[in-house]
This record gives structure tokens, sequence and C-alpha cells, in this order.
């Protein structure tokens, strides 16, 4: 083999080495690149869907008659839902736990719940008092309905009820995001009206 053919011959093997090591390098970089956008990404859905599973529990609650008239609380943590307080009896225990676990993205139920009361029977007609109609029962139906509807269940908007007016806060992308969650708003019964002025468009 002559001295030209070995030249040739070292730098096309020098060549080779280079683009596999530039190819090496550029992969490297991609999959690090991609690495905490992901991470991130997935904490931020978590929190999102804690929020919604809490809300979508509650208006369940609320909403069957075996189970409306007793005081639970409700706190999701990673699709797990917690649900503590007092049930009126044990068939509506069980029915608060069946309504939770048919949630969708509920991963489990932590049962917590005790039953009954020194003064059941009052206890109740308080507990009915507080959750249908109240401020806070219709702010949970509010955010709810916003969290639950297509077009809007990624808005950000933060949900105040005072004496049946409900007051809505947070950044929407146009004045017809804002008509649209006013409009869910005002279908929740015990609503007097809604604001909005509070919503700002960005």
């Amino acid at each position: 083999m002559n001295t030209s053919t070995r030249s040739t011959i070292l730098r096309r093997t020098v060549a080779s080495l280079c683009v596999a090591s530039g190819l090496t390098f550029a992969l490297m970089l991609s999959a690090g690149a991609s690495d905490d956008p992901t991470a991130h990404s997935d904490s931020a859905g978590a929190a999102m869907s804690d929020s919604a599973i809490t809300a979508k529990v509650k208006a369940k609650l609320m909403e069957d008659n075996q189970v409306k008239s007793s005081h639970i609380k409700v706190v999701t943590t990673n699709g797990v839902v917690t649900l503590t307080g007092r049930a009126m009896t044990s068939e509506s225990k069980s029915a608060a736990v069946e309504l939770a676990e048919g949630v969708n993205g509920v991963k489990s139920v932590d049962d917590e719940l005790t039953v009954g009361s020194r003064t059941a029977s009052s206890h109740g007609a308080v507990a009915n008092t507080e959750i249908e109609g109240s401020d806070t029962w219709i702010t949970t139906k509010v955010k709810s309905k916003i969290m639950a509807d297509s077009m809007s269940r990624g808005f950000d908007v933060h949900v105040e009820t005072t004496n049946g007016v409900v007051i809505l806060r947070g950044t929407l992308a146009n004045h017809d995001a804002i008509a649209h969650v006013k409009d869910l708003a005002e279908t929740v019964d015990g609503v007097k009206s809604v604001n909005t002025s509070g919503l700002v468009i960005g």
C-alpha cells in the first residue's frame, strides 16, 4: 500500500469519527433539553387535576339526596381523595365513598368519615342550610361548572360568592371567554348576579 492510499484511508477514518462524535453530542444535547420541560408540565398537570377532582367530588356529594345533608370535607392529593367530617348514616357514608370513587381521575378514596352525632337531627338541618344555596355551595358549583365545561376548563378564574353575588377574577383571552364563564355562573341555582369586573383580557 503506497503513501497516497494510506493518507486517503486515514482522512476518511478521521472524518467518520468526527461525524459520529458530532451526532452523539447532538443527541445528548437534545435529550438533556427535553427533560426539564416534560417534568414541569407533568407537575402542573397534576396540580390542576387534583383541584378539578376535588370540585367534581364536592359537586357529586351536593347533588346526591342521600349524602347532601352530611357535613363532608374533600381534599385531593395526587389523585387520592380524602373524605373527612360526619355522615348522617352508615348508608350515606358508603354512598359518599362510592360517589368519590366514581369521579374520573380518582386513584383511591381515603375514608375518614364518622357517622352520626349527639344532635344528629339538628346537625342535619344546619348542615343542609350551610350546603344548599349557601355562598360556599354556590362557589363550589360555579367552579365545578367552569372546570367541567369543554371551553372553559383551562381558564384561570378565581370564584368568590357574597350573599349570592358571584365575583369572578382572573385573566382570559377575550370578551367571548368572559361572557362564557359569566353565562356558566348564572346557570347555578341561588346565584343572584355575576360580577365580572375582576376579569381582564390578557
